[in-house]
């Protein structure tokens, strides 16, 4: 087991390792900033931001009843919501690499209290594997996108759950039925799995697994799987990251996942509704091909000029959508 010094230590890596993640992230945020002015707080979660047109040729699909006049409106919203997606990309990336280098700590690698797991506690005590406890507070306190950081066993059983109090509210005890337990041990690699209602929250989330064997060497067929090593995106964060955009009231920007499932609103009356699924929309089969673009949906019986752009999330795909109502000339 590892010494107080030691744990101190590696606690002093990892808060390096996160900021140095943040810091390879400058240039997407640069390029988000070129389309946006900024006006932040010390914590830069509370952000003002002033769009800026920017005159772009990118546009598909200029509806024909559009003037002239708003051709380059057009194309700063093809530009703009490109640097959405890639803001989002370079989000999620940064999540999936602070999950893959912490997971080859030793203090995460090694279950050393399996035979501690208590089905009343939905896995090992509070003050039980402090040290693996310690990486994932270290996470959560340095990088707000994630709500949960958690351990499963190779069976799917939980292990240890942070924060605890979320632990504690789990009703299940197993999750090798999820899909991104699945995903990751099937692949061998990193895996965002598909939006969920959390089990300890009963708030939606969309969960990103990195899978742990015995080998260095994910690939091989020898390797034991030791556990799955797994964080729970907050998506409310995603809401307020859209929400301060300054849109104008009939402006609204959504991140929609590989089904359609709405993932975050910038309208927040109407990300209210969780449920809200956006499958249906030619916009967003455009986007989950590959394309990106405008078009015109028919929306509660009004037509809307939708923007439309795919965004790589690891294995799989999600889309950024702006919806706004279609002027006529």
């Amino acid at each position: 087991m590892l010494s107080n010094g030691n744990l101190s230590e590696k606690s002093v890596a990892l808060v390096l390792v996160l900021v140095g993640i943040v810091a390879a992230a400058s240039s997407t945020l640069l390029l988000f900033q070129a389309a946006y002015a900024f006006s932040s707080n010390v914590t830069g979660i509370d952000r003002t931001i002033q769009a800026t047109p920017i005159a772009s040729s990118e546009n598909q699909s200029s509806p024909s009843s559009l003037s002239s006049n708003n051709a380059t409106t057009l194309g700063s919203k093809i530009l703009n919501i490109k640097l959405l997606a890639d803001n989002l990309e370079n989000r999620l990336n940064k999540s999936a690499a602070i999950l893959e280098i912490t997971s080859k700590l030793p203090e995460v690698r090694k279950v050393s209290f399996a035979s501690s797991i208590n089905n009343t506690l939905h896995g090992i005590p509070k003050d039980t594997d402090l040290a693996k406890r310690k990486v994932a507070q270290d996470i959560l306190s340095k990088y707000n996108d994630f709500r949960v950081i958690a351990f499963l066993m190779p069976n799917g059983d939980v292990y240890m759950e942070e924060p605890y109090s979320r632990q504690l509210n789990l009703t299940k005890t197993n999750f090798a039925f999820r899909d991104y337990y699945k995903g990751a041990v099937s692949t061998h690699n990193t895996y965002l799995g598909n939006v969920i209602i959390a089990a300890s929250s009963g708030l939606p989330q969309a969960n990103m697994a990195v899978p742990i064997y015995s080998s260095e060497n994910n690939n091989t067929n020898n390797p034991s799987l030791v556990g799955v090593w797994f964080g729970g995106l907050d998506l409310d964060v995603f809401n307020k990251s859209l929400q301060s955009l300054n849109l104008t009231d009939n402006d609204r920007i959504v991140y929609v996942d590989q089904h359609g499932q709405k993932i975050a609103d910038s309208d927040k009356k109407q990300s209210i509704n969780q449920n809200e699924t956006f499958a249906n929309f030619q916009s967003f089969k455009n986007a989950i091909a590959g394309k990106s673009g405008s078009t015109i949906e028919g929306i509660n019986g009004t037509k809307m000029l939708v923007f439309y752009h795919p965004v790589k999330a690891l294995q799989t795909r999600w889309v950024v959508l702006d919806i706004q109502p279609l002027i006529k000339q």
